[in-house]
């Protein structure tokens, strides 16, 4: 494993109109001294643009395992999940493992980093018992999940558009730890 430059803090970015914002909570977390790496969901590919994040960053966007001649990167400090869809938390909450993205976060809560959470979902979503489950089965893993008020709070479906901009990244980057 390479030596981490510094505390390094993944971005889990998945298929979500906000993800097209991700740099700004790139931006927020080098204001605050993190090293950041973004992991996309393969979907995800298709919402950010690619090259200004890695022109950001200063690393290349991971969204598939490294071949085995490939240097290792950096060690998660911890992960934001932003935005996280219906499908990602529901899967990292039952342990998938089909992708990256999807191998980082479920290997994490094991590894001991902290893990944020920052859904983007509508109500008609949100309120299904099967998202309900997932999120108090990763909360009880020590995930910490941003749903409820003053948090995250689902919209309205078809009204996602309408709060891509008030997205609240600044409130995931507050919930990582201090060191």
């Amino acid at each position: 494993m390479t030596a981490s430059p510094g505390r390094v803090l993944y971005l889990v970015v998945c298929a979500a109109g906000p993800a097209a914002q991700a740099g700004r909570l790139v931006a927020m977390a080098q204001e605050e001294g993190w090293v950041v790496q973004i992991v996309a969901t393969p979907s995800a590919l298709a919402f950010i643009d690619v090259p200004a994040l890695e022109n950001q960053t200063g690393r290349p966007v991971r969204s598939q395992y490294r071949k085995p001649s490939e240097p290792r990167p950096p060690r998660a400090d911890a992960i934001i999940v932003a935005p996280a869809t219906y499908n990602t938390i529901n899967k990292f909450a039952a342990g998938i493992a089909d992708t990256y993205a999807l191998g980082v976060l479920a290997e994490a809560p094991g590894l001991g980093i902290p893990v944020v959470v920052l859904p983007f979902v509508n109500s008609a979503l949100a309120f299904r018992a099967p998202f309900l489950r997932s999120v108090e089965g990763l909360r009880a893993d020590g995930v910490r999940v941003l749903l409820g008020p003053g948090e995250f709070e689902p919209h309205p479906p078809s009204d996602g558009p309408d709060h891509y901009d008030d997205y609240p990244w600044k409130r995931a980057l507050a919930e990582l730890p201090a060191t």
